[in-house]
């Protein structure tokens, strides 16, 4: 197999990075993240229609009854709907909106459940969540020092805060709504994005003890050529399962693979161009991943 020189393009490529990093940030900063229900607090109502229901019919109607912002996705089967509703509605109103689904709709409609989400549970949510992505960072930390070297957790931390950053910037300037089905996809990548550095960092690992006379960028271009048929299986077979969820599954996970999609793909790119080149940048060499030698195992070689 010819061996591709990704090395080679390592400064266009963080160029590339540090441009998108700063958008994010800067989309991050100003407008922030459109926060969902389970974070801003609101009102959920549940409902089942006694025939199949038509979502579209239903948002057309809670829009020109005044429900402004209203969330209407399907659950468990076609007569099952939930309706998610901002902050700033009472539970009078909450009747008020069976009552004008009912008058909308030929057959019967049943409230089956309506429940207030209040700010503080939204802003414990939003606490946890992110003490739970900063806990998963630290653990990998430590785990990527103890299996590797220092110098290779610190490139694979930096892929990892590289991916959160920008899908968290892709649903800042979209303007997606960000739940808790998001934020579990984001833990999702961290873990997938992990993986797959793991995977180019054991191969390069390998590569050092093996090729001892060979420059480490040309080490390192060696295994991400060996680990890249791999890499892009992995990803492509990824993404054809997320793609299909994003069109198919419905509005309820749609911002679920949307975020999966993104992910992904900068995680697969991140393990080439952020994780190893970070451990190039940090001056990673084959004496950092020898094995040590056991205090007497010269003697042992040379006794009779």
């Amino acid at each position: 197999m010819k061996t591709i020189k990704f090395m080679s393009h390592r400064k266009l490529a963080m160029s590339i990075s540090g441009l998108l990093l700063a958008l994010s940030i800067y989309s991050l900063a100003t407008q922030q993240l459109n926060w969902g229900l389970d974070f801003t607090g609101g009102t959920l109502v549940e409902v089942h229609y006694s025939d199949s229901a038509d979502l579209g019919a239903i948002r057309s109607t809670l829009t020109t009854s005044g429900y402004a912002g209203a969330v209407v996705v399907s659950f468990g089967s076609d007569r099952d709907v939930m309706i998610r509703l901002p902050q700033g509605y009472s539970d009078e109103q909450g009747v008020e909106l069976l009552a004008t689904l009912q008058k909308a709709f030929a057959g019967d409609v049943e409230l089956r459940r309506m429940e207030f989400v209040g700010p503080q549970v939204g802003d414990e949510l939003r606490e946890q969540g992110g003490l739970a992505m900063l806990l998963a960072l630290g653990l990998v930390t430590l785990y990527i020092a103890f299996r590797f070297q220092l110098k290779f957790a610190l490139g694979a931390i930096a892929a990892l805060v590289h991916d959160v950053i920008l899908t968290l910037g892709f649903f800042s300037m979209t303007g997606m709504e960000f739940n808790l089905t998001v934020l579990a996809a984001i833990l999702a990548v961290i873990g997938y994005s992990i993986n797959d550095t793991i995977v180019v960092f054991d191969r390069i690992r390998e590569n050092f003890r093996k090729l001892r006379r060979t420059e480490p960028e040309d080490v390192l271009n060696i295994s991400v050529t060996e680990t890249l048929a791999r890499t892009l299986v992995t990803s492509l077979t990824t993404l054809l399962v997320v793609t299909a969820l994003a069109l198919f599954g419905g509005e309820m996970i749609f911002g679920f693979a949307i975020s999966l999609i993104v992910g992904i793909t900068v995680g697969t790119y991140s393990s080439i161009y952020v994780a190893s080149v970070t451990a190039l940048v940090m001056g990673v060499t084959q004496e950092d991943l020898l094995i040590p030698v056991k205090e007497g195992a010269d003697q042992e070689d040379i006794a009779p």
